[in-house]
């Protein structure tokens, strides 16, 4: 907690704090190639800082039907466990199949759906159960596929390509959509911080504004349609005394002005392959006002480098990142099947070597 502290401060510790991504398949894999007991056994051999928790959702009556590869979650949205098989591996996804407003025409009916409310949901006793993870840093990031966000949750709703269309051809209806989004997150988290008290120690909060080789959409759409949910998602965490930390992926230099405008504190994921979003070019533009998490490449050196070039590319990553503080070190999404134990191994041995001061 101390180390993450530290990074906030923009000041240099003991060593860089590391945090550890992975998918659940490849983490039960890692702990049995590498002959770990559990998670936290892995954890703890390797210096892992962070600590991830998540906040009780609300229920759908009928959220899982005759066919047990199909969910629908609180948000009426359905989804497919999808299976995939490849080069040795198989992982499972939860592929959007059925957005829930795709045929919506009109602000009126997004009015009458049925929307989730968190004012059932009981958060007593998280302050106590969280705050056991001390003296780990505690992030309260939610469940992946309802973590706090705007156009996530639009694009579940509306489906991907008809919510980006939407922000051209039918403001209203966005606007409509976004405005129950964010009543819905703002009331969750409030009540959540309240009943978290001093446990939390980074809020996190995700969407995807880039891809690979930029926004996916113009600065200006983005004030239009997001920057007041953004902030109003920071400034009531502050009010908390929380620190928030960002995560996107792609390209997204463009917007990272008026992120930190809206009081942002940490940045993530840093993606080494996208556009402009090298470690070394943002730091030293944006190192003064914000803090760095992520940055090791999981699209081409971790699945398809050698173990030498898996330590190569944390040794330049993390020496990038460290002076002066202001940086987290850890992959910039979770780590996928198509790494090997080995790499993984190579990548937490060089985050262990080269990351003290």
């Amino acid at each position: 907690m101390d180390r993450l502290r530290r990074a906030l401060s923009h000041q240099e510790g003991d060593r860089v704090p590391l945090d550890f991504w992975v998918k659940e398949e490849v983490l039960q894999r890692i702990l049995i190639d590498l002959s770990f007991s559990d998670k936290e056994a892995l954890f703890r051999a390797y210096g892992v800082d962070f600590r991830f928790v998540q906040g009780p959702v609300p229920t759908r009556p009928g959220c899982r039907g005759g066919d047990v590869n199909v969910l629908v979650d609180h948000w009426g949205v359905q989804r497919t466990l999808v299976e995939v098989s490849r080069n040795g591996y198989t992982c499972t996804y939860k592929h959007l199949s059925r957005p829930p407003m795709a045929g919506f025409s009109s602000a009126r009916e997004v009015e009458q759906y049925d929307w989730p409310s968190p004012k059932e949901l009981d958060f007593q006793g998280l302050e106590e159960e969280w705050i056991a993870f001390h003296p780990y840093a505690v992030v309260y990031a939610g469940d992946r596929l309802d973590r706090t966000c705007q156009l996530k949750t639009l694009m579940y709703l509306r489906g991907v390509e008809q919510a980006l269309m939407d922000l051209v051809l039918h403001p209203k209806l966005v606007e409509a959509i976004l405005e129950r989004v964010r009543e819905y997150y703002l009331s969750y988290n409030e009540r959540l911080f309240r009943a978290a008290g001093k446990s939390i120690d980074l809020f996190m909060m995700g969407d995807d504004f880039g891809d690979q080789n930029g926004s996916l959409m113009s600065l200006g759409m983005w004030r239009k349609y997001f920057r007041n949910g953004f902030e109003r998602y920071v400034s009531l965490a502050h009010q908390y005394g929380i620190p928030v930390m960002h995560h996107t992926c792609g390209s997204v230099r463009e917007v990272i002005p008026d992120m930190i405008d809206c009081g942002l504190d940490v940045l993530q994921s840093l993606q080494p392959g996208a556009k402009d979003m090298d470690l070394v070019g943002l730091k030293r533009e944006f190192g003064r006002d914000l803090c760095f998490h992520g940055g090791i490449d999981i699209q081409e050196v971790l699945p398809r480098g050698s173990p030498d070039d898996v330590r190569n590319h944390v040794q330049r990553v993390v020496q990038a990142g460290k002076p002066g503080g202001g940086y987290i070190a850890c992959t910039a999404h979770a780590i996928q099947p198509d790494v090997s134990t080995e790499n993984v191994l190579a990548m937490l041995e060089a985050c262990e070597k080269y990351s003290a001061y």
